[in-house]
């Protein structure tokens, strides 16, 4: 998680240690047998899961892990929600190919993570869904669950 997220993306430990209770949120580990290979982090509503946190240990990448995993949650049936930094260098052009391989669809909505910790600015994501692009009504319900839900907790 430390080596995943640069520091203005990660709740402060206590945080993350409270919302371990919240019944709507996942803290799910990924293994292939023992071998510990990463996180999904995830909130789950009625309507849509929201994918927080998502990380593959880079030893780890490019054997299909974060693809099986993103197909799991899939099989929920609901829409996925996501998001990402904007693409600008190679890194996260591929992140956002790897998610438009996964189904994904980057929508158009102007979105601002709120932020993690006091005294930062919240940082401009790109939100990306799955199966299809977001209608303006589900969007404005996950940015309200984002804003008045999760960012509560931090």
């Amino acid at each position: 998680y430390q080596d995943s997220f640069p520091y203005h993306e990660q709740r402060e430990a206590p945080a993350q240690a409270a919302i371990l209770h919240e019944p709507a949120y996942q803290y799910n580990l990924i293994y292939d047998n023992a071998q510990f290979v990463g996180l999904m982090l995830c909130w789950e509503t009625a309507r849509f899961i929201y994918v927080e946190h998502f990380c593959i240990l880079p030893s780890m990448r490019n054997r299909q892990y974060g693809r099986k995993a993103l197909e799991l949650l899939q099989q929920k049936g609901k829409a996925v929600i996501l998001e990402i930094d904007l693409p600008a260098d190679g890194v996260s052009i591929r992140r956002k190919a790897f998610y438009e391989r996964a189904g994904f669809t980057a929508n158009g909505f102007a979105h601002v993570h709120p932020p993690y910790h006091a005294g930062h600015d919240g940082h401009k994501l790109v939100v990306m869904s799955w199966p299809s692009a977001l209608s303006e009504a589900l969007y404005t319900e996950f940015a309200a669950y984002l804003q008045h839900v999760i960012m509560e907790k931090v």
